[in-house]
């Protein structure tokens, strides 16, 4: 199915893992925690992004309208897509996998200056997507018997997290990994987010332990270490600087090793300096007061082992699989990964995935990303047989904007509709 815009749905066969290795399993919307980077109202206002957070949903049908009358899951994120392009958003691609079947919807542009249509082949930035690579490496690391997610963070990093009233030796991997560390997000300090969203230097350097220090001269702890969910990139920094510690080598490598290589992933990269995109890509861009600016090149170590690595759907439905279904995890570590501590009424946070309730009575995990020009998300079956993802090219780090909600309603509605 295509149209005069460009949009349109088309059918693939599935990617396949190349390793040949055995396997080895309506979201509430008003609920939904977004698990994305939002910058201060400081930065806000300094930089005037409040004033546009998306274009107004055009008049018509909405993209929960348009589902209602869709008659399949690629109908139905397809017409997400379309909202989202009337929501504002230069272009936005999707792809619907039932078993071997995959279906692929796109929207929009691309490239706002060569006019090239969204391609759902395409590379992007998937944000906090590289948490659950993350996660992945240090299950496998406890596999092997060389951690032990109980361990502390002062048993691996000593002195890294000892400021301000923080204990690195009250801290776990695993409290880490579930966001109930207490530790601050660094990232919602206008230090760091002002420049970042400015983008005035992707280059600019900055080292892990200078991203913890940060956060940690916020503020004096609110909780105890395990005491509640509360999401913080800080977390996934310190667990990239953890697989450093134990490997010797930083998570990029580790995770180029372990996931990117074994399953195929070709298109899938981990940038620890450059910030430029290559090949096939969606550009990416983001709203500054009335104009709308390319942030495909972005600094990468900003998030690092948080949200720094580039994929495409295809790559994305892949590792999910491969993660969702033990390919990649021991059954004890796939036990820990889907132990989750709650977020919401329907929600619950594992170990660099989120497990939902829909309010269609099925059940899926997944998670999102968000970075600058960027926001994705994906879903998954228990048993990874049914998956809907998709990503847009437009964030400038405000969340809960009508082009998320609808694009975001539009893949719970496929997955429900699977």
């Amino acid at each position: 199915m295509r149209d005069d815009s460009g949009a349109g749905i088309e059918t693939g066969p599935a990617n396949r893992p190349t390793d040949g290795g055995a396997r080895r399993s309506s979201r509430v919307r008003g609920h939904r925690r977004w698990l994305l980077p939002v910058a201060t109202a400081a930065c806000l206002l300094m930089t005037g992004a409040g004033t546009a957070t998306a274009a107004a949903p055009a008049t018509g049908s909405t993209a929960a309208e348009s589902s209602t009358a869709a008659q399949t899951p690629a109908d139905i994120l397809q017409a997400g897509a379309q909202q989202g392009i009337a929501d504002g958003y230069p272009g936005v691609i999707g792809m619907v996998r039932k078993g071997d079947t995959t279906q692929y919807v796109h929207a929009g542009v691309g490239d706002r200056a060569t006019k090239v249509p969204a391609d759902p082949k395409a590379k992007f930035r998937i944000g906090s997507n590289t948490k659950a690579f993350t996660s992945t490496v240090l299950l496998q690391l406890e596999g092997e018997k060389k951690l032990s997610l109980d361990d502390t963070v002062a048993k691996w990093l000593p002195g890294a997290v000892a400021a301000n009233g923080y204990d690195g030796s009250k801290i776990t991997i695993r409290q880490l990994l579930n966001h109930t560390s207490g530790l601050p997000d660094y990232f919602k300090t206008i230090q760091i987010n002002g420049p970042y969203f400015l983008n005035t230097n992707p280059r600019e350097v900055f080292p892990p332990q200078n991203l913890v220090n940060v956060a940690l001269a916020m503020r004096a702890p609110t909780t105890e270490p395990g005491e509640k969910f509360d999401y913080s990139n800080t977390n996934y920094v310190l667990a990239g600087m953890v697989i450093k510690a134990v490997t010797g080598e930083d998570a990029a490598t580790q995770i180029q090793r372990r996931i990117i290589e074994p399953l195929g992933l070709r298109d899938t990269s981990f940038p620890t300096s450059d910030p430029a995109l290559y090949g096939n890509h969606l550009h990416g861009y983001a709203i500054r007061t009335i104009f709308i600016s390319d942030a495909t090149a972005s600094n990468v170590q900003v998030f690092g082992s948080a949200g720094a690595m580039v994929s495409t759907m295809d790559d994305l439905a892949t590792f999910s699989r491969a993660l969702m279904t033990g390919k990649l995890l021991e059954p004890a570590q796939m036990a820990e990964l889907k132990t989750t501590v709650p977020v919401t009424a329907d929600v619950g946070y594992g170990l660099g995935i989120e497990r939902m309730q829909l309010s269609c009575g099925k059940s899926a995990w997944g998670h999102n990303g968000a970075v600058l020009g960027y926001f994705s998300e994906w879903l998954s079956s228990e048993d990874g047989t049914e998956q809907v993802a998709h990503a847009n090219n437009e964030f400038h780090l405000l969340g809960g904007t009508p082009g998320q909600a609808h694009t975001g309603k539009a893949m719970t509605d496929a997955f429900c509709a699977l």
